[in-house]
């Protein structure tokens, strides 16, 4: 059952969640990107002048709009517009190929998809498989093409919309990778998208909560954990938002410099990279506070490696789509544990449990999970997610038994520090992004030539781990070059440039168990 329990502090939904830095920071500089900036009211004013335009294209409650393009303040106008028409945000990674954002937009029922030049591209021949998206805008950055930038401007002045928000209905979907090789759609409220913001201000989460901090966002904002984090979270606060549009380690330098950015967000592949190009001095990171990185687990050694180099702390966390954004993480309050990424944050309560769902002792090895924290100020005041998008089986299966069900196997010590050993689905983590190996098997099965595939995650020193697949070839037929590179082809049509295996092996058999299943730990040694 959805907690019905107001957020401590006055904060209720993501649609009036600005409201406070408004009329306390009106000129105050709230998002910085390439092509323009804006103050407090001047953003204000473009939400609502960007839900006027929503709503001239017929979205109202409940409608899905989708959006693609890059970290510029012209996505943070759209995302905020739609939580103040009580519409849901869908946000399609920009990486994916053609097939998956179809998909997503298919699964969603999306009526209208902001587009940069590129997604838009990419899905324009595929309109005929999609009867309910009614409207595709070009959402280009920069001055040039950008046609939601010319209709927020056609409505510039408008009144916010005269719409009751219901803070607990559903708000955003935001797609994971599923297990059966098809994504599955998350479903989260403007409750639980907002009580992050919350727990932020009210100084839970270390330092993040000063009105002036300059955030540098150079993770992707359709991915809603970060929209979450790197736009309600400081701009909520009073804060100042960059949107970089270069991610990688010379572009975030050159950004930091430029702006005095104090704290960013990078995948440990982008915290590696800083560390290891000479051509970025400590001096171009002088304005850094800290760092923090997510989207994998952050080696102890790369921790030391950065406060060796630029000698500041480089924070660490655990999160995942479902929660949505992070759980558990370090602070520069609490002292470092070797190994660990954490402890829960206040609002939430994490546990161990066993196969039948029963609570562990400390120390015990189990499935991660994770509900509304029990005790002090934000007892109960966490709701989980509404489930996923049109899916009650597998929404029941993961929230059953009042619990939401990482999937990841962990422990906890006495203290609450949160180890993660293993991942229950076999989710590859490639420099913060997620990979099914489903998604990835799928595409190589539908050769005829393929018996059967297996996809596992080779250790990197960059990026945590890369794509390794394993083919079993159909009787009679040879591996050779000419037979990986038809499977790589497949694989990049239909599958995003990151999920593309990197390392082949063809094998005449797979190892397996009595139950004839792929023993995936063997395949992994071999790797």
């Amino acid at each position: 059952m959805v907690t019905r329990r107001p957020i401590p502090g006055g904060w209720r939904d993501v649609a009036t969640c600005l409201d406070r830095s408004v009329a306390e920071r009106p000129d105050a500089e709230a998002i910085v990107g390439r092509f323009s900036r804006y103050a407090y009211a001047e953003l204000d004013a473009a939400i609502d002048a960007g839900a006027a335009a929503l709503a001239a294209l017929g979205i109202g409650p409940g409608d899905r709009v989708a959006a693609c393009a890059g970290n510029h303040p012209d996505i943070v106008i759209a995302f905020f517009a739609v939580q103040r028409l009580g519409a849901i945000w869908v946000g399609i990674n920009r990486p994916l190929a053609a097939p998956e954002k179809a998909f997503q937009l298919a699964d969603s029922g999306a009526a209208v998809f902001l587009a940069d030049r590129a997604a838009q591209a990419q899905v324009e021949p595929l309109r005929g498989e999609l009867p309910n998206l009614r409207r595709i805008v070009s959402l280009e950055p920069g001055p040039d093409g950008n046609a939601w930038l010319a209709l927020v401007a056609q409505h510039r002045g408008a009144a916010r919309p005269d719409v009751a928000i219901d803070p607990f209905a559903p708000a955003a979907i935001a797609y994971t990778s599923g297990t059966t090789g098809l994504p599955k759609g998350a479903v989260h409220s403007q409750h639980n998208m907002v009580l992050v913001a919350a727990t932020t201000h009210a100084g839970l989460r270390g330092s993040h909560q000063r009105p002036d901090l300059r955030r540098g966002v150079t993770l992707p904002l359709t991915i809603l954990n970060l929209m979450i984090l790197e736009a309600i979270v400081p701009l909520s606060g009073g804060g100042s938002a960059v949107c970089m549009d270069r991610a990688d380690a010379l572009g975030i330098a050159e950004w930091v410099k430029a702006e005095k950015i104090q704290t960013f967000t990078g995948a440990p592949a982008t915290v590696y990279d800083l560390l290891t190009r000479p051509e970025i001095a400590p001096q171009d990171l002088a304005s850094l506070e800290y760092a923090a990185s997510g989207g994998a687990n952050v080696p102890d050694e790369l921790r030391g490696l950065y406060q060796a180099r630029f000698g500041k702390p480089l924070l660490g966390g655990y999160g995942l789509t479902e929660a949505p954004t992070a759980v558990a993480g370090t602070s520069l309050d609490t002292p470092f544990v070797p190994g660990a990424c954490g402890r829960a944050f206040p609002h939430l309560k994490i546990a161990i449990l066993d196969a039948q769902d029963r609570e562990l002792a400390a120390g015990e090895t189990g499935e991660i999970c994770v509900r509304a924290a029990d005790i002090g100020e934000w007892a109960g005041v966490y709701a989980p997610m509404l489930g996923y998008w049109g899916r009650p089986e597998e929404t029941a299966e993961a929230l059953r038994a009042g619990w939401l069900h990482t999937g990841d196997v962990g422990v906890l010590n006495a203290e609450g520090d949160i180890f993660i050993r293993d991942r229950l689905k076999e989710m590859i983590i490639r420099g913060g992004a997620n990979i099914y190996p489903a998604e990835v098997e799928r595409v190589l099965t539908a050769d005829p030539r393929v018996r059967d595939a297996a996809v596992v995650g080779k250790p990197d020193p960059r990026l945590g781990e890369i794509v390794a697949a394993f083919v079993e070839l159909a009787p009679g037929v040879a591996a050779d070059e000419a037979l990986r590179q038809a499977l790589q082809a497949a694989c990049a049509a239909q599958l995003a440039k990151y999920k593309i295996p990197e390392v082949w092996t063809f094998l005449d058999a797979m190892p397996r168990n009595a139950m004839n299943k792929i023993v995936k730990p063997r395949l992994k040694e071999m790797v």
